[in-house]
């Protein structure tokens, strides 16, 4: 568990129905329409990069800005969820005098780990390169380290401006504008045919990122720093509680951190590391593949955050307040959302995987059955909810710790056995069988908490419109008319027609009704 227990005092004002309501739909909100944006342009980077270079090129760059990422998150040492957990604290105290401090506390070791990282990384670059065969990776690596401690810094000021209720800067720096400089510049780079500029081109945009997250979170703090401390109307006089609130020893802040930390490690590792292992068992090519096939996941993961982030605060509450019903049935009608905006996603691109492999190039076609395997093992994932999130708001960040461990020795040790014979699809079946465990394991650690499962009325309702719309419909229409993209973009239209107006008429049984 963290250094304290996350209780909230609810005071009769922040209890009115409009009081936090408006706020987390309003961040919901914000939040999705940067994930619809950030997905269409990541999308497009991965099929610019695809087609416009070699897959040798471009499982070189995949492979080296996976090393990066892994990187960045071992650097930052959990310090984005410890301003997160403990600015929240501070605000809810009225405590904001106490934040510039703990800004020195987190982002001073956090930026001088990545510094420290990023010289190790230049330095170990030949070594790291000769594992994934051509030169010029030694030179991608190398041109990456240099702006590790950017990405470290702009994800630990975002992280402080979204504990502030400030989602705007998140969504333009990191959802939008990051992405998009990425891309211009990646266009640029292929028009002049140089691909060893591809690196700077992908790391480039943290560097003004890091500015503009750092400005924006500084106008937040000047903003707040000088009202007065208050006391909640209804805290009780005990240690613990406002007094101690204002100052975060660097003891409490990193056994919070630390462990969040080394989660977030092994999740990256899972998410990116596949595509490294593919690389050093199976070529630049299969690793070229693999990250293709992995796009669609990647694109769904934008819809999850949306709703992660606006669920988290919620659940952090009805824990507190020990109202487990409540949770349950949070659990199940955010996973009836999660349901209604990504099984389409997976769905669409099970019944066309022949044909969404082909946006990336004809040479991609060998990276269809991943793209199954991965899209089923997310139709999975998705029903079983939010399990891990709830674990951690618990403040059992050990077990989530652990949680995270498995996920990855499971993802490795199945990527030895299966990716040397089978490629892509191989690291397709380990991805799916890491996300499993993750999922799997916090419903089972919970049990004596709160006795947690999907299977709900708003779960059947969300299943049953996406297997109609975007299962059974687009498997008629490619049976009829033999398939194709001009089939897949009408199914997709007709479904999500018919999609949204099922979810229209159940939005009362689905929960979404205010």
């Amino acid at each position: 568990m963290g250094p304290h227990s996350l209780v909230v005092p609810v005071t009769p004002t922040e209890a009115r129905p409009d009081s936090g309501l408006r706020r987390v739909l309003r961040g919901g909100v914000v939040n999705m329409a940067g994930a619809v944006v950030s997905a269409a342009l990541n999308l497009a980077l991965i099929i610019a990069i695809t087609r416009a270079f070699s897959q040798e090129t471009a499982g070189l760059l995949f492979s080296a800005t996976s090393v990066f990422l892994i990187m960045a998150a071992v650097a930052n040492l959990g310090a984005p969820d410890g301003l997160v957990y403990f600015i929240a604290r501070m605000r809810v105290f009225g405590r904001h005098g106490g934040v510039p401090a703990l800004l020195r506390l987190a982002l001073g070791p956090a930026v001088l780990a990545a510094c420290l990282v990023s010289v190790l990384l230049v330095v170990f670059a030949r070594p790291l390169a000769d594992a994934l065969g051509p030169e010029e990776a030694t030179t991608y690596l190398r041109i990456l380290a240099l702006f590790l401690p950017f990405a470290v810094l702009t994800d630990s000021a975002l992280a402080a401006t979204r504990a502030h209720h400030d989602m705007s800067v998140t969504v333009l720096v990191d959802k939008v504008g990051r992405p998009l400089a990425q891309l211009g510049l990646v266009a640029m780079i292929a028009l002049s045919g140089s691909a060893g500029l591809l690196a700077l081109a992908w790391a480039g945009p943290y560097l003004p990122a890091a500015v503009l997250a750092w400005f924006w979170l500084g106008r937040i703090v000047r903003r707040t720093a000088p009202e007065e401390p208050r006391e909640p109307a209804d805290a009780p006089a005990t240690a613990g509680t406002p007094a101690e609130e204002e100052r975060v020893t660097p003891a409490g802040f990193w056994s919070f951190s630390l462990p969040r930390a080394l989660g977030g490690v092994a999740q990256m590792g899972v998410q990116r590391g596949g595509v490294v292992m593919v690389a050093l068992l199976n070529g630049l090519t299969g690793a070229a593949v693999f990250t293709a096939a992995t796009r669609i996941m990647v694109v769904g993961q934008f819809g999850t955050q949306a709703v992660l982030y606006a669920a988290q605060p919620r659940f952090a509450e009805l824990l507190a307040a020990r109202d487990h019903a409540a949770v349950r049935a949070l659990y199940q009608a955010g996973t009836s959302w999660l349901v209604c905006l990504t099984w389409p996603l997976y769905l669409s691109a099970l019944v066309f995987a022949p044909e969404v492999m082909k946006l990336f190039g004809a040479e991609y076609s060998t990276g269809v059955m991943a793209l199954v395997i991965v899209c089923t093992g997310q139709l999975a994932a998705q029903v079983l909810g939010m399990g891990d999130l709830i674990l951690t708001m618990t403040g059992r960040t050990g077990l989530n710790l652990l949680n995270n461990v498995m996920s990855l020795l499971a993802n490795v040790a199945v990527c030895v056995l299966l990716v040397p014979s089978h490629g892509a699809a191989g690291a397709a079946v380990a991805l799916v069988a890491a996300v499993l465990v993750r999922k799997l394991l916090p419903l089972w650690q919970l049990r004596s908490l709160v006795l947690l499962h999907p299977f709900s009325r708003p779960v059947l309702i969300a299943t049953g419109s996406a297997l109609v719309w975007f299962g059974a419909l687009p498997l008629l229409l490619d049976a009829v008319t033999g398939g194709g993209l001009p089939v897949l973009a009408a199914t997709v239209l007709a479904g999500a027609g018919g999609h949204l107006y099922t979810v229209w008429r159940t939005r009362a049984h689905l929960q979404l009704r205010r």
